[in-house]
């Protein structure tokens, strides 16, 4: 039983930014990781950046625009998204594998999904 919520999606102007949230909730123990993927029309959900306790990802084509980074007291992630170019027109999907409390078991969990639109 754990969800999660996305928010934060919209309509920008190239070189604008947002930020996405990603709430988790439910019977949590902890995530082990979190992170941020997306598609567009007709392609491949692919990557756009993960966050664990130690570390983050990127993929190549967000890194020094693009921030993920989490609140674990709230069970949140966010992604920080500057710059902002047509081609990251997407619905972003939130993601996480978290643990659940006891009997421990481990669950991959996806968002509905946030739509970001870039375009003037």
């Amino acid at each position: 039983q754990v969800q999660l919520v996305e928010s934060g999606g919209g309509l920008v102007q190239p070189g604008g930014s947002l930020r996405l949230s990603c709430a988790a909730s439910g019977s949590i123990f902890s995530i082990n990781v979190m992170g941020w993927y997306r598609q567009a029309p007709g392609k491949q959900r692919e990557l756009v950046a993960t966050i664990t306790s130690i570390s983050t990802n990127y993929a190549d084509s967000v890194k020094g625009r693009f921030t993920i980074s989490r609140d674990n007291a709230k069970n949140t992630v966010y992604l920080q998204m500057n710059s902002l170019k047509p081609e990251d027109t997407a619905v972003y999907y939130c993601n996480a594998a978290v643990i659940t409390q006891a009997p421990y078991r481990i669950l991959e969990v996806w968002g509905q999904g946030t739509l970001v639109t870039v375009s003037s």
